[in-house]
C-alpha cells in the first residue's frame, strides 16, 4: 500500500470527505480515497479514461458531410483574425 499526506485542503473538500464517510459508514481515509477515484476517472467498475467528460460521445460521427459544410461556413467569421486587435 501507498501513503500520501495531503496538506492544504479547504473545509469545503473536508467537509465532502466527512459527509461521505458518514453517509457510507466507512472511515475518513476511504471516503477520501473514493473521492480521489473519482476524481482521477478511475471509479470502480468504470473503465479506465482519462477523457474529462462524456456527455456529447453520442452525437460524435452524426453529421452528414453537408451538415459539417454548413456549419464550418456558418463559424467562419469566427476563424478571422482581426490584426488590428493584436497589435
Amino acid at each position: 500500500m501507498n501513503q500520501l499526506t495531503i496538506r492544504g485542503f479547504d473545509e469545503r473538500l473536508a467537509k465532502a470527505i466527512r459527509d461521505l464517510a458518514k453517509k457510507e459508514r466507512i472511515s475518513l481515509n476511504k471516503a477520501a480515497l473514493r473521492l480521489l477515484e473519482k476524481g482521477a476517472g478511475l471509479e470502480e467498475g468504470k473503465e479506465d479514461d482519462r477523457t474529462v467528460g462524456k456527455a456529447l460521445d453520442h452525437l460524435l460521427g452524426t453529421w452528414t458531410e453537408s451538415e459539417e459544410r454548413e456549419f464550418l461556413a456558418a463559424i467562419d467569421a469566427c476563424e478571422q483574425v482581426d490584426e488590428e486587435m493584436w497589435k
